[in-house]
């Protein structure tokens, strides 16, 4: 099984934390994504998504404009290495029930993003399966038993 290197996606867009909520839509709408690095310089800090974007933005009322990524981005990042075999990476990605992880240098600096696409098409394509039945497994859901439509607006 070759090395995560081999077959990443390299030259990846990233954004600053101090980047507003409507430039990472605007460049998620331009490169066709939902989900970009972030990063202070060369080091990852932090992930954001389309999702991070309207559940802790906006349903929150927070300005798109004024509002830093550093807001509600996601910091805690799952990531891995770019010499790891993709073997290794791919059970990771199961167990963590992720589609993408953002690839590191061994000093932390973000060189490229390895996604199930990237593993489909340029490696094991077969493993790409079971990685993603794991990945797809339902888990419980992190919301009160109360339905939305019923909680008070006030």
């Amino acid at each position: 099984m070759p090395t995560v290197s081999s077959i990443m996606t390299r030259d990846v867009r990233v954004l600053a934390p101090t980047d507003s909520l409507r430039r990472a839509a605007q460049l998620m709408e331009e490169l066709n994504v939902g989900v970009i690095p972030v990063c202070n310089g060369k080091k990852l800090v932090g992930m954001v998504t389309d999702r991070d974007i309207t559940l802790r933005g906006v349903a929150k009322g927070l300005g798109v404009e004024d509002t830093p990524l550093s807001v509600i981005m996601t910091e805690e990042v799952l990531w891995c290495f770019e010499d790891q075999p993709v073997s290794e990476v791919m059970e990771k990605m199961g167990d963590a029930q992720v589609r993408r992880l953002p690839v590191v240098d061994r000093e932390k600096h973000l060189v490229g993003i390895l996604s199930l696409g990237d593993i489909a098409a340029k490696a094991d394509g077969k493993s790409v399966g079971a990685v993603l039945q794991d990945i797809s497994e339902t888990s419980s859901p992190e919301r009160t038993s109360t339905p939305a439509a019923s909680q008070s607006g006030g």
